[in-house]
């Protein structure tokens, strides 16, 4: 019996699958096998003003603040749902989330994901996030 074909669509989903797994066990190795070495950050909040502001991240910075969560510390990332869009080599995933710390609900929002395929593999090349408090519970 052969084995069923595994559709670019699934392909890419177990990419961001991948990496927030990497990301729960702050595992940057799992983590940097998904992304692209030129992986650019961004995400869209408020600041204290209440101002909504564009803030350019760092991925080393961001591996890093993972990976230092104290081990006592919970964290989860709740996705709600997948909306994949593919076209040759490029893909966008677009993830609606939950973030829960100490099992508190902390924000919401959502991951734009731009991937593209490198030597056959999806890699992630732009994160950008929406973070907002203003979330049906």
């Amino acid at each position: 019996m052969s084995k069923p074909q595994t559709s670019e669509t699934d392909n890419v989903k177990a990419t961001i699958e991948h990496f927030f797994e990497g990301f729960h066990k702050q595992d940057s190795t799992v983590v940097l096998k998904t992304v692209h070495s030129d992986i650019k950050m961004q995400s869209i909040g408020k600041n204290k003003k209440g101002q909504t502001v564009l803030t350019h991240g760092n991925f080393e910075d961001f591996l890093n603040s993972i990976v230092s969560i104290p081990k006592e510390k919970t964290f989860k990332e709740e996705l709600l749902s997948y909306n994949i869009q593919i076209d040759g080599d490029m893909a966008h995933v677009w993830t609606p989330y939950k973030f829960y710390f100490d099992g508190n609900f902390s924000h919401c929002g959502v991951n734009s994901f731009q991937l593209f395929k490198d030597n056959e593999q999806w890699k992630i090349i732009y994160l950008i996030d929406t973070r907002r408090q203003d979330c049906k519970e």
